[in-house]
């Protein structure tokens, strides 16, 4: 059972409800009187961006895009774009939705990209925040959690694909990924 192979569960399915709808709020107003394309990063941000859309009020599209940067537990330290996105930004205001913002490396590989593009304005909601990984000097505008350096699962995280489908946000037992 995956539950099973938690050490903790660090931030509840209750707690990312709640954050959702707080995010949701402000990002509705902040973005009030424009259509925003909200952007996923795939495969990651999904249970996240569907809890948050649900609480933002205001006329927006959705689109995704696919990047990696990572095997197993390690950055590669180069970001590939696997899938772009299916329209034009041109003149429109970018909202990327990220699980979590770690390195910051294919976060601002995206923003550039995205600015290179067209777009107005590239802001970032993320669900965590884990600052003692940063090497590149990017925030997100709206963080759901600021967490410390632990190797977390669920909700969109995963390790080696599994894990995804977790309702919350968990820590992983180190045995799992240490060798």
């Amino acid at each position: 059972m995956m539950n099973e192979d938690v050490k903790k569960v660090l931030i509840s399915e209750e707690e990312i409800t709640e954050r959702c709808k707080e995010l949701g709020k402000k990002i509705s107003e902040d973005y009030a009187g424009k259509n925003p394309i909200i952007i996923g990063l795939l495969k990651g941000s999904v249970p996240f961006m569907a809890e948050l859309i649900k609480n933002i009020t205001i006329d927006c599209e959705l689109e995704f895009m696919a990047v990696s940067s990572y095997s197993g537990t390690e950055s590669m330290g180069d970001v590939r774009i696997n899938k772009d996105l299916d329209r034009s930004i041109k003149g429109c205001d970018v909202l990327i939705v990220e699980d979590i913002v770690e390195t910051g490396k294919p976060l601002q590989k995206v923003k550039d990209l995205l600015y290179s593009k067209g777009a107005v304005s590239v802001k970032v909601v993320a669900l965590l925040d884990k600052p003692d990984r940063r090497t590149v000097d990017i925030e997100a505008e709206y963080v759901g959690f600021t967490i410390p350096n632990e190797f977390v699962i669920g909700f969109g995280l995963d390790f080696n694909q599994k894990y995804r489908n977790l309702p919350y946000v968990g820590v992983l037992k180190e045995e799992l990924y240490k060798e």
